[in-house]
């Protein structure tokens, strides 16, 4: 007679709640023990267990998923409610059933199978699937009633709220017919802010990005709920609409050439109950030191995620030596790079075939298309996010080569021999349109350096996930590259990185200057384990701790807090909270930028003290909307000495001569030819006109008119500067020629007594048959611009050497005049006469 086990071992036993305990009493163990950081996460969650949000931070591939599963059933076992578990994609949700069936705890992707609703199984899907205005969850004032949950757990939690942001926007595409609906109701107001803007609207320039300004939103919010309401069961509305509409009129509404988006300040998660009311909310994060954003987007205590829940130490992390080539030799050449990278891939040989070095996988991250394109010839495999699941299997299973990821900088694992070699080509920009106007408004803030610092850690952290594991890291650009340097950005980083960061520098220190050769060699350190390099590895991060807090910005919590008061119609309370967190911030930039969103709110009670408002933000953040009566142009003035004032300027600027070298690498790189970062190209002209010691604006950005760029090159003159560096014709268009005609005029009507000189970036120097130049017109041109970039790089390394010279004025002033970058050379020598169509 068979036993019945079911019936043996069972009387009189509580169910086992503690996690740690749970994965000792499972039958199939995939390890003898749990490690000992995933034991210290559990045992401190197990103590906290009733804090309603808790942060779980580990270094990449420290086990988190497997801790996040043992405290759903943890849940599960103490009878609190059912258990979800969500992952950022399908792909990953896949991923955590694979892992759950190892450890032999039952799960289920369905919502309605009976073992989730009846707390037998943690249900895995994605945030999608439950954030949505057709959650099968339920989504206030849907009349269904809402799945009442014990625990939510968030994996890779920064990366989920991407989704969330998503989903709580509203787009609406070019092809719809709100869209021109919208365009039509709103003219004369874009137009009032921008006349160059709107046209660039209307004529689809890409980087084109207009908010409509929130007083006209506001008072027509009756007209637009007319217009888009009938429009709410389209497949474009019907995820968002139920989420957003209750909040049109303190919506963000932003147009572009391709779409109007619609954005609430924060995502009013409430409108999904089953997440706003879950008992516990656990978020799985990697060690980020700023998790602002679950407060503000998901409305997280943040009394509760200031403390977080890690191991006792940091060090669960594999060896990496992270290297940024053009911080090592600024001359260094990219390309060379991509050859050392395929290289590696394929392996090294001997004059007779012999093999030297075996080939290795290298992955390279890029941002788009765009940029795999110019690994196209080395690269065995580009790989989208469609093609990911087979990709990143196939790296695991043997050796494929030189493989591209294209804009998946977080939620992959390639462990051991899956990538050797990992690669970051630049990261992510910002796709939306609300995102894509914060980037140029917040620039150089510490938001948008925390979020910059974020997708390069997701990125590097992809090749090593767990302590045994290693990987070596190449860092192509000079962006990523001042990463790596400067103490802003390097203070963001979580320990451990930058702990194998300040070791890496030390490998730089010692390769300074030298070629490929030097490079090569040491990265065959790290990819060869030698002996010494691993030992001094492991000790780097043998006593890094992890942050006992985490940061949670003051102006994140207050802007939680405003929009929740807000959409309570509390508008000036919500006014209340932005002020007070006004006044701690030292950054114009950021505060200028709340202070846009504080008239918004004012506005719904006091328009006209909105508007004074709204005219002091311009004043600390020239990229807010302009107020309804517009912005008065300020005189620029010359500068009494060029040399004096870029000395002053670089001074201010640049503590030692490698951030000297690598700032202006970097912002000569973003004026490049690419109509997707044209807004970035004419910041980065601002600053050159800075760095070359002129008074440099931006008068269309600040004013609604006039010019891209002024330079005020003496007390007589003006460089009246029109960037076209989006341009694909061969030609300079009537269009072009016309606008840079129209900004000479501004110029004489502001500045009577000086002469301008009108130039314009264009990639070509002919002019359209149909257009008329501009008399005196310069062009800089792709060749002439490249002539302006080399020397401009020459005048920063030549005051780099030595004894750091770039502060000296009489230095200055000889470099300058050395490099034509004087002010009656600088267009002279690198810029061209146009030629006229024939």
């Amino acid at each position: 007679m068979p036993l019945d086990w079911s019936r043996i071992g069972t009387a009189d036993h509580e169910p086992l709640l503690r996690p740690r305990d749970i994965y000792a009493a499972l039958p199939h163990r995939p390890w003898p023990y749990l490690r000992q950081e995933q034991g210290e996460v559990l045992e401190k969650w197990y103590v906290r267990r009733d804090d309603r949000d808790i942060v779980i931070k580990q270094n990449t591939g420290g086990g988190k998923t497997v801790a996040g599963l043992l405290i759903a059933q943890s849940t599960l076992n103490e009878g609190i409610g059912k258990a979800v578990y969500l992952a950022p994609d399908t792909y990953l949700a896949s991923r955590v059933c694979e892992e759950a069936a190892r450890l032999g705890l039952k799960t289920t992707n369905d919502p309605s199978d009976l073992a989730f609703v009846s707390q037998q199984a943690i249900l895995v899907t994605t945030f999608h699937k439950l954030i949505n205005g057709k959650s099968i969850f339920g989504v206030a004032g849907d009349g269904r009633a809402p799945v009442d949950l014990g625990i939510v757990v968030v994996d890779d939690a920064h990366a989920a709220l991407a989704t969330t942001e998503g989903q709580f926007r509203l787009t609406i595409p070019d092809t719809h017919d709100a869209y021109g609906a919208i365009l039509d109701m709103f003219e004369e107001d874009l137009r009032h802010q921008s006349l160059n803007v709107w046209e660039d609207v209307k004529a689809k320039e890409y980087s084109a990005t207009a908010r409509i300004p929130f007083w006209s939103w506001a008072d027509r919010r009756s007209d637009v709920m007319k217009l888009l309401h009938p429009f709410r069961s389209d497949d474009v509305f019907k995820f968002a609409w139920p989420l957003i509409s209750n909040v049109l009129h303190l919506c963000a509404a932003t147009v572009t050439g391709r779409s109007v988006e619609i954005r609430p300040p924060c995502p009013p998660i409430h409108m999904i109950p089953s997440f706003a009311r879950a008992r516990r909310r656990v978020y799985l994060t990697a060690t980020l030191a700023d998790d602002s954003i679950l407060v503000t987007d998901l409305d997280a205590a943040p009394e509760l995620l200031a403390h977080p829940v890690t191991p006792g130490s940091a060090a669960d992390l594999g060896d990496r030596m992270i290297l940024a080539p053009i911080a090592l030799n600024p001359s260094m050449d990219e390309e060379a790079i991509r050859v050392l990278a395929h290289q590696f891939s394929q392996g090294d040989r001997d004059g007779d075939g012999i093999v030297e070095a075996e080939p290795i996988n290298v992955v390279v991250l890029v941002p788009s298309l765009k940029a795999a394109n110019v690994w196209r010839h080395y690269a065995d495999r580009i790989l989208l996010v469609r093609d990911l699941q087979q990709g990143v299997a196939d790296l695991k299973a043997g050796h494929v080569g030189l493989v591209v990821l294209v804009n998946k900088y977080d939620g992959i694992d390639l462990p051991g021999r899956a990538c050797d070699l990992l690669i970051l080509d630049g990261i992510p920009r910002p796709m939306d349109a609300v995102e894509s106007r914060e980037a140029v408004a917040l620039a150089d803030s510490p938001v948008r350096l925390a979020r910059e610092v974020q997708r390069i850690e997701q990125g590097m952290g992809r090749g090593v996930r767990d302590t045994d594991d290693s990987c070596a890291v190449l860092l192509l650009g000079a962006n990523l590259a001042v990463a790596t340097h400067d103490p802003l950005h390097l203070s963001l980083f979580s320990p451990a990185t930058r702990a194998q960061l300040n070791l890496s520098r030390d490998i730089a220190t010692q390769i300074q200057g030298e070629g490929l050769d030097a490079i090569r060699s040491a990265l065959s350190a790290c990819l060869n384990r030698l002996p010494a390099w691993v030992e001094r590895s492991r000790r780097a991060l043998a006593e890094v701790r992890y942050a006992e807090t985490s940061t949670i910005r003051p102006e994140a919590i207050a802007a939680r807090k405003a929009f929740d008061l807000a959409s309570a119609g509390q508008s000036l309370a919500a006014v209340d909270q932005l002020q007070e967190v006004i006044n701690t911030l030292s950054d114009p930039a950021t505060s200028g930028w709340i202070m846009e969103q504080k008239a918004a709110y004012l506005h719904l009670t006091d328009p006209a003290a909105a508007q004074q408002v709204l005219s002091a933000a311009g004043n600390r953040n020239a990229f807010v909307l302009r107020p309804a009566v517009g912005v008065a142009p300020s005189q620029l003035k010359a500068a009494a000495s060029q040399a004096r004032a870029a000395a002053e300027f670089l001074a201010s600027q640049y503590k030692d001569a490698t951030s000297l070298v690598l700032g202006v690498r970097a912002m000569l790189d973003q004026i490049t030819w690419d109509e997707e970062r044209t807004k970035e190209a004419e910041a980065a002209w601002e600053r050159l006109g800075r760095h070359l010691g002129f008074t440099s604006s931006r008068p269309e950005q600040a004013y609604g008119t006039g010019p891209d760029n002024l330079w005020v090159l003496g007390r007589d003159r003006h460089a009246v500067t029109e960037l076209k560096t989006g341009a694909t014709t061969e030609t300079i268009s009537k269009k072009d020629l016309d606008q840079l005609g129209g900004s000479v005029r501004w110029d004489q009507e502001q500045y009577p007594e000086v002469t301008p000189l009108p130039v314009m970036v264009h990639p070509s120097r002919d002019l359209d048959v149909r257009g008329i130049g501009v008399p005196n017109m310069r062009v800089v041109t792709t060749a002439k611009l490249e002539e302006l970039k080399d020397a401009v790089r020459a005048y920063t390394t030549a005051l780099a050497d030595g004894m750091g010279r770039w502060g000296d004025e009489q230095a200055v002033a000889t470099q300058l005049a050395h490099s034509k970058l004087d002010h009656g050379n600088v267009f002279r020598m690198y810029a061209e006469a146009p030629r006229s169509g024939s």
